[in-house]
């Protein structure tokens, strides 16, 4: 087992987690999806970091978690909390795409997405409400392979990280995930890919939770994210960029905003 993949069961044993009560002045802290887990402390060492689902810190938000600033796997959730008035308005900053991964014994024999309708397959996904099973959900309705596919699965997650975890440790047949999520196991999981035609638009958003106090360091380090180490950082770890115009605009617009 590889050194990543006893990290990663450790995480889901115990897990990250933010302090129960904030201060003004004191660290920031951040709620993001758990596919973050490795390319936020890389730009940012010095935070204090809660990952995990993106509609479970979004809950925890809601329920008045101390967080100062919500990153999440999809739009959705933070223009919910927007409009709620939870989250200022939300930045986008990357995006991903989404891969089948099977143990690398791959004792199913298991080739390309049509294989997880053979009889017998045990196949692990996210539940809908995460990002990434609702991704899932949309590739296999674009494959037209739902009804099929989904009578195969044995298991919905709270999070990527613990849909990788189980299929590395050959304890499903294959599971849906994000490619940075693979790359972080590529030891224990073989990587087959999703059909382009039938990937979802991954696309990352963030924002400062309303209620922090911590406004200023919230916002200093959605620009950090925006800035071009920032980008180059999270290209280094697989995520891929949004259009140039885009992510220009969005640091414009942020400077302007929170200036």
């Amino acid at each position: 087992m590889s050194a990543v993949l006893v990290a990663l069961a450790t995480v889901l044993a115990g897990g990250v987690s933010a302090s129960s009560s904030k201060s003004k002045g004191s660290p920031l802290t951040v709620f993001a999806a758990a596919s973050l887990t490795d390319v936020f402390p890389a730009i940012d060492a010095k935070v204090i970091y809660d990952f995990g689902g993106s509609n479970a810190l979004a809950t925890q938000i809601r329920n008045g978690a101390p967080a100062d600033l919500y990153a999440s796997a999809n739009t959705d959730i933070p223009a919910q909390l927007y409009k709620d008035g939870l989250i200022t308005k939300p930045v986008n900053f990357t995006r991903n795409k989404l891969v089948l991964v099977v143990p690398k014994s791959n004792p199913a024999g298991i080739t390309n997405v049509y294989d997880l309708t053979k009889p017998g397959i045990t196949l692990d996904v996210a539940s809908p409400s995460v990002p990434v099973g609702s991704y899932t959900v949309q590739i296999l309705k674009q494959m037209g392979l739902s009804s099929r596919v989904l009578a195969n699965v044995v298991s919905q997650e709270t999070d990527v990280r613990t849909v990788l975890t189980k299929v590395a440790l050959g304890q499903a047949d294959a599971g849906f995930v994000y490619s940075t999520d693979a790359r972080t196991v590529l030891g224990d999981v073989t990587v087959i890919k999703v059909p382009a035609w039938a990937q979802p638009k991954v696309i990352y958003a963030m924002a400062v939770v309303s209620r922090s106090s911590n406004q200023a360091a919230a916002q200093a380090y959605i620009k950090k994210i925006l800035s071009k180490s920032g980008q180059a950082t999270l290209a280094k770890f697989g995520f891929l960029p949004l259009p140039k115009p885009t992510i220009a605009k969005s640091a414009l617009r942020y400077q302007l905003t929170s200036g």
